[in-house]
């Protein structure tokens, strides 16, 4: 089975990447970003790009299995004035309205830790006035191999009726029951910046398997892999490196939201 995917804040294409890793199919897009469209038309040449989230008309929009999103994180993130709704760049209810005309088998969303202290009951609201059911964890990088933290709150959203059949007795996808805080305090907590190579290369995890997935979902996700190629610390006739590094900064763990997907799709066999 194939789950179908509709990709809200696209950016480089984290996301979508991650979900098509665990047998999702990406069906169109929508970012505005010019770096991040070449990337996308690059890698998914024949997915349409739908552009500006705010002036999508959702009834004239293929309806897929999954939307999949991370809404801008500057209203919540602590490392910034934290406006929530006042901010300009608050873009939830755009989110929140695509799901709610286009109403897909799951919503995947994604956002800051300080997400949690402003704003995020607002989210489940919303989710629940319109029928979705919601879980949620915090997921670090390092829980999928990567030198550092990177802590972000995944929640997956689904209509309660399709699934509940009149109680409340009904399978969960188990996103909730993951336990990650082990990986919150390994030291993995370094710039991705660092250029001292040597201390990359001595900070290899101690683990290889996310534990608690079933057979089915479970992949080799904590593998050692590169935190970012030596390019130095100045453009260097390296074409587009600052928006290489905004994109990846931007950028969702491509193995964090496999990792997700994988969840997914072992609830909708």
């Amino acid at each position: 089975m194939t789950l179908t995917v509709g990709s809200l804040f696209s950016g480089i294409g984290g996301f979508d990447l991650g979900l098509e890793r665990a047998g999702m199919k990406i069906i169109w897009h929508s970012e505005i970003d010019q770096f991040a469209c070449k990337v996308l038309k690059k890698h998914w040449p024949d997915v349409p790009n739908l552009g500006d989230i705010t002036k999508v008309d959702w009834t004239n929009i293929e309806r897929p299995d999954v939307i999949c999103g991370g809404y801008p994180c500057q209203p919540f993130s602590t490392a910034g004035r934290r406006g929530g709704e006042n901010d300009p760049r608050h873009l939830w209810p755009a989110m929140h309205n695509a799901i709610r005309l286009l109403r897909p088998r799951y919503a995947i969303m994604e956002n800051v830790r300080g997400h949690l202290s402003l704003g995020f009951g607002r989210v489940l609201g919303d989710l629940a006035e319109i029928g979705y059911d919601t879980e949620w964890q915090v997921i670090p990088a390092a829980a999928v191999g990567a030198p550092h933290r990177r802590e972000r709150v995944f929640i997956v959203a689904y209509p309660k009726s399709e699934y509940s059949n009149g109680s409340n007795d009904y399978p969960r996808i188990g996103l909730e029951s993951q336990t990650f805080s082990k990986f919150r305090n390994n030291g993995w907590s370094q710039s991705l910046a660092n250029t001292d190579s040597r201390r990359r290369e001595q900070c290899e995890p101690k683990t290889k398997s996310v534990s608690g997935i079933s057979s089915s979902s479970q992949r080799n996700l904590a593998n050692w892999w590169q935190v970012e190629p030596n390019v130095g610390r100045v453009a260097n006739g390296v074409s587009d490196r600052v928006d290489r590094l905004k994109g990846l900064g931007n950028a969702i763990v491509p193995q964090v939201a496999e990792l997700v997907g994988a969840l997914i799709m072992d609830h909708a066999q």
